[in-house]
């Protein structure tokens, strides 16, 4: 009886033991480690987004026209929107008394000139008269006194050479400054452009100063922007960067990095980048606003 109690405890302990083997199994699987390989995926880095910037589409040639000379305006020899060549007339001030005023002073210039070869010629006449002064005077024909005079009227008329001579050059500038004043009364264009606006009319009196025209390059077009300091070395020349301009969204056009300003500017912490449209520019004009965007830059 003994031996039967005892067996039945065996198998009881045996059976526990097997139930908290079982149970023990889940906890030791949920506290396993994730795949290895699946531990390892690296997590993608996030691309930089583009930066955006915008403006004016500018030229370098591109400047009013003011009158250098008060008039009044005779013709105009162009108008808005027509392209001219360097030194076009662009229009006339009325130049009647410049003109009449310059062949007055080359009437006395021929004057002074003539004034200037007779007193040359007298000069001559003085001079030979003083030579043959000082050989009388050694041959004792002649008094000292007589020698003296044909001595000083000799150089009297050089020194009266020298004052025509410098009231002729005096008549040259005066001429010289009506010439200049005449030019001043035809307007030309400076370069190769495309005259923008005009200010002023036919038989419109105007004054040194005001303005005529205005006249622009067509290219080549430029962009300026600012940046972040934190992206001066990340800009440098000769870089090639796309350009649009939402007036003529079917264009796409590249533009090229041709100035990176060497400093920054403190009051606002940017650096100045001047960007230039390469080949042909389209549909493209000065004044018409344009974006250039750049990548990879943050």
């Amino acid at each position: 009886m003994v031996h039967g109690n005892f067996a039945a405890v065996l198998v009881l302990a045996i059976t526990l033991l097997g139930a908290g083997c079982r149970e023990s199994t889940p906890g030791v699987a949920s506290a396993a480690p994730a795949d290895p390989a699946a531990a390892q995926v690296p997590t993608p880095a996030l691309k930089a987004e583009p930066i955006v910037v915008s403006g004016p589409l500018v030229v370098e040639h591109e400047v009013d026209i003011d009158a250098q000379h008060d008039g009044i305006v005779a013709s105009i020899a162009v108008e808005p929107g027509q392209r001219v060549r360097a030194g076009t007339l662009l229009a006339e001030l009325d130049d009647r008394q410049i003109t009449a005023n310059l062949e007055a002073a080359r009437a006395r210039t021929r004057s002074i000139e003539a004034d200037l070869k007779n007193w040359e010629a007298e000069a001559k006449v003085m001079q030979s008269d003083y030579a043959r002064a000082q050989k009388m005077w050694d041959a004792e024909i002649i008094t000292k006194e007589q020698l003296e005079h044909a001595k000083f009227k000799a150089e009297s008329e050089t020194w009266d050479i020298l004052r025509v001579k410098e009231l002729l050059n005096d008549a040259h500038q005066t001429e010289r400054s009506l010439e200049l004043d005449l030019e001043k009364t035809r307007i030309s264009a400076p370069f190769d452009s495309l005259v923008a606006r005009r200010y002023v009319r036919a038989g419109q009196q105007v004054a040194k100063g005001d303005r005529l025209f205005w006249v622009t390059a067509e290219a080549p077009l430029r962009l300026r922007f600012t940046l972040p300091e934190k992206f001066l070395g990340r800009m440098h020349k000769g870089q090639q960067v796309p350009l649009a301009s939402p007036d003529v969204p079917e264009e796409k056009h590249t533009a090229k990095v041709i100035e990176v300003s060497p400093v920054v500017d403190p009051a606002s912490g940017t650096v100045e980048i001047l960007v230039e449209v390469v080949g042909a520019s389209g549909q493209l004009r000065p004044g018409m606003t344009a974006s250039v965007r750049l990548d990879n830059l943050q």
